[in-house]
């Protein structure tokens, strides 16, 4: 009874140590959530409270609105196109990779392996010129392809991680397909495809959310108000030369954070799914 009496203890403390530390990371999400009712000019000389004073929908309709002709629909138009077919290219590059890489004997495999994980040390901020430099001069720049066609070469982080998957799957499969008369292309559509949708839906969400919370991308290539994403579109509310609208910015930052929510909501089992199979071996 009293070792009982101490583990109820000890895991009582252990879930209010946690929930409290959890509150604290989640009450700016929550702060921001309550002040995008509350008036634009109370917003920052109201910190300490939490609920508004009075409830106001002002807010979501003025950020609705956008700026000029141009409003918040297709700013979340552009994020969607971008970050859809960037998704689609980053799983498909990245499952055929991995493919290549776990099953096919190539003449320069390891070398391009190396290669391939080296990518994933480099900082980003090393690229940035280059690319910019690339991009002009394919007249790419204030378009969405210099956001969306790097990403169709797949990220080594994806690759690796299905690689990972693919190496607990029985080679007797691939020699079983292959007496029945598969190629690689149908024995990778029919076979291993379908056994790395776990793997695959995984990298889907991580890309998802890491292209719709693009923000330097965005900066660099989009010029056009037309072609702003949502990231890009938020940072329009602030203006230090005049009075910046923390109000509606608040609104719509509520509202692009939606998207994400929702499919952390609905596919968070397989992100665990797919983290934790593809470090298992067969």
């Amino acid at each position: 009874m009293q070792l009982q009496g101490k583990k109820a203890v000890h895991t009582t403390i252990f879930h209010v140590f946690v929930g409290g530390l959890g509150f604290i990371m989640v009450y700016p999400l929550i702060w921001m959530v309550f002040s995008s009712f509350k008036a634009s000019e109370l917003v920052l000389s109201t910190v300490g409270q939490l609920f508004p004073s009075e409830w106001r929908l002002d807010n979501y309709i003025n950020g609705w609105s956008g700026f000029g002709n141009t409003t918040f629909a297709t700013f979340f138009t552009n994020s969607f196109i971008v970050t859809i077919l960037t998704v689609i290219g980053n799983v498909i590059a990245s499952a055929m990779a991995a493919y290549a890489f776990s099953r096919i004997k190539f003449r320069g495999r390891n070398f391009w392996f190396v290669c391939m994980m080296i990518t994933m040390m480099v900082p980003s901020q090393v690229l940035v010129v280059p690319q910019y430099v690339i991009f002009h001069s394919l007249g790419w720049v204030d378009t969405f392809l210099p956001l969306i066609v790097p990403e169709w070469g797949g990220r080594a982080f994806f690759i690796f991680m299905m690689m990972q998957f693919i190496a607990g799957i029985p080679r007797d499969l691939d020699e079983a397909a292959e007496i029945d008369g598969c190629g690689r292309i149908r024995l990778f559509t029919t076979v291993i495809t379908p056994l790395i949708v776990p793997a695959m839906a995984t990298s889907a969400i991580f890309s998802f959310y890491w292209k719709w919370d693009d923000f330097m991308g965005s900066l660099l290539y989009l010029n056009s108000p037309r072609n702003y994403t949502v990231s890009i579109a938020l940072k329009l509310f602030c203006d230090p030369t005049a009075v910046s609208d923390y109000g509606a910015m608040f609104a719509m930052c509520v509202l692009s954070l939606l998207p994400v929510i929702v499919l952390f909501l609905f596919t968070q089992k397989y992100i665990v799914d797919g983290i934790a199979m593809s470090g298992m071996k067969a």
